[in-house]
């Protein structure tokens, strides 16, 4: 039994690490979300020191310059994790929505630089979009409004500005209400603000492969009882990244410039090479 004990020891002292890339990148011993209204005009004005880029930051900065236009949807697979680090909700999610997306933010050009508005574990922020592709561990897509619906992508913007400015809260609970927002419900709300519906929302218990995870999806909901002021049951509707069927990507408001890439080097970062793909014109 001691022999067993020392086996599984540094299993279970050594938890994965449960922050994502750009959690990383917060400095110590810092309050508040540091993607958020107040970090980004420190940096601006020198109270918090700018974004270091490493070359393959750098090189995605420059893919997101001359490939990325206001309003686009960029798609990844996170690795956001729960329980001390040991569960990858990020990749579960995807995996029972039959997607090879986890997560959603929309690109706004600003000064000419691509910047994605998206949420954190805290509220909305607003991150470079070479540091928002760092927290990708495997697919990487982009979908567009098509050409006759293009003018609608500034009020797609103007409302990721406006809740970003708000701090509109994250949405633990993953209603549907305005009050608080998750990275997919608020790409949603954004493209419906500007009168496009992109999706209807999804029974949890109806997503594609629910039925191939049932533990898991129970398990779920009976910690949500003790975490969140409501339970995730499997009658809560909540917006998808989707795939072709179902969801975001599957809207046909939207049309694909990049498909599903694999982008591997994570972690390390490695070579974390950009799409090798031919863009789709107008």
């Amino acid at each position: 039994m001691l022999n067993l004990l020392l086996i599984a020891a540094p299993w279970f002292l050594n938890a994965p690490e449960p922050r994502e890339m750009t959690d990383r990148m917060v400095p110590a011993g810092y309050q508040g979300n540091y993607w958020g209204p107040a970090a980004t005009q420190a940096r601006e004005d020198g109270t918090l020191p700018p974004i270091v880029l490493t070359p393959q930051m750098k090189r995605w900065e420059d893919w997101g310059r001359k490939n990325l236009r206001d309003g686009d949807v960029v798609f990844r697979l996170g690795d956001a994790r729960a329980a001390g680090g040991w569960f990858p909700m990020s990749q579960f999610l995807a995996k029972v929505s039959n997607s090879k997306f986890s997560h959603t933010g929309i690109v706004a050009v600003e000064e000419g630089e691509p910047v994605v508005y998206d949420t954190t574990h805290t509220t909305v922020a607003r991150q470079p979009f070479c540091v928002w592709i760092l927290d990708n561990i495997g697919n990487f897509g982009v979908k567009r409004l098509r050409p006759d619906l293009r003018d609608r992508a500034p009020l797609v913007v103007g409302f990721c500005r406006d809740v970003f400015v708000r701090e509109v809260p994250f949405d633990y609970e993953l209603g549907l209400g305005d009050d608080a927002l998750y990275c997919v419900e608020m790409t949603e709300k954004a493209f419906r603000h500007a009168g496009l519906k992109l999706s209807d929302p999804v029974r949890i218990g109806d997503v594609e492969k629910a039925e191939e995870y049932p533990l898991q999806l129970m398990t779920i909901s009976i910690a949500s009882r003790w975490v969140l002021q409501e339970q995730l049951t499997f009658e809560r509707a909540v917006f998808c990244p989707g795939n072709e069927r179902q969801g975001i990507w599957a809207s046909n408001k939207l049309q694909e410039v990049v498909p599903p890439t694999y982008t591997p080097g994570y972690p390390p970062l490695g070579d974390h090479g950009v799409p090798q793909v031919v863009l789709k014109t107008d």
